[in-house]
């Protein structure tokens, strides 16, 4: 009786900490998971990620380390495999990266705008127009300064469309004079533009977060053509057989969740919203 009563407890001694642990809760597991999100600039200049992302943390146990760079370089670090889940800007960027095979959902989290911004001064005299186009026209005509990313991001690639709308080629008729390709980020696009009295396209987000304006001012906004939409693409896994993709899947889901909508639009600067929250069905 002794020897079956031993039996029992040791059956018992390993099956109760089985038990408990099949009953754990998944967040508990996923607590030591991290992902490599590959993100524009703009969400992190912004301050928007560093809104968002704990409190996603705090639900889920996922940590997310954030490589920010212009859209191009974000893509392009997600082709090597260097990343879990892609969060840009750039529509025409983004439909080649999913025509090439390289993602599986692409999913809109979130809109603001772009603005044109340049010295209260005003040497092409735009302000408090609507026309972007038109706006750019005038800058080149007056050979007024304007400062470029110049970094493949969204933000140039959508300062690029409106020259090409302009029929101004810009590198080419104003590089070295008024027209300064930086090849930089937002901040020290807008850095340059206050040093030097020169207009430059910000996205609204890093501009109303952006401290040192100096005599900067909005002078254009208000164009439909200066919308600004913000994709989260999960990866292919047939192309990405490393990415974690239930680890992404967790935090793209989260952020076209009510809850990660909500903390989108709660994120203020000076009591402006920063990020419209903006989910959509799979594209």
């Amino acid at each position: 009786m002794r020897k079956v009563r031993g039996v029992l407890s040791w059956i018992l001694a390993l099956a109760i900490p089985a038990a408990l642990a099949s009953t754990a809760p998944t967040s508990a597991v996923a607590a030591d998971s991290s992902i490599v999100l590959a993100s524009t600039t703009s969400v992190e200049n912004s301050g928007l990620l560093a809104h968002i992302l704990p409190q996603f943390t705090t639900k889920t146990g996922i940590s997310v380390r954030v490589v920010a760079q212009g859209t191009g370089q974000a893509l392009d670090t997600a082709r090597r495999g260097d990343a879990d889940l892609v969060l840009v800007h750039d529509p025409e960027a983004e439909q080649k990266f999913m025509d090439e095979g390289q993602g599986a959902t692409r999913r809109q989290i979130a809109w603001n705008d772009f603005v044109i911004v340049g010295p209260s001064a005003d040497p092409a005299h735009v302000k408090g127009e609507h026309d972007a186009v038109a706006g750019f026209q005038a800058i080149a005509a007056a050979k007024a300064p304007f400062v470029s990313r110049g970094d493949r991001s969204g933000t140039n690639a959508e300062e690029l469309r409106i020259w090409s709308a302009a029929g101004i080629a810009p590198s080419k008729d104003g590089q070295g004079t008024w027209y300064r390709d930086i090849g930089g980020g937002m901040g020290q696009a807008l850095n340059a533009a206050s040093a030097m009295n020169a207009y430059t396209l910000s996205d609204r987000g890093t501009w109303l977060s952006f401290g040192s304006k100096g005599s900067l001012t909005i002078v254009i906004e208000g164009d439909s053509r200066l919308i600004n939409r913000y994709d989260v693409i999960q990866l292919n896994p047939e192309k990405h057989a490393n990415a974690k993709r239930a680890e992404a899947e967790r935090l793209a889901s989260w952020l076209i969740s009510p809850e990660g909508q909500q903390a989108i639009s709660s994120y203020e600067v000076s009591g402006q919203q920063l990020f419209h929250p903006s989910a959509a069905s799979p594209k």
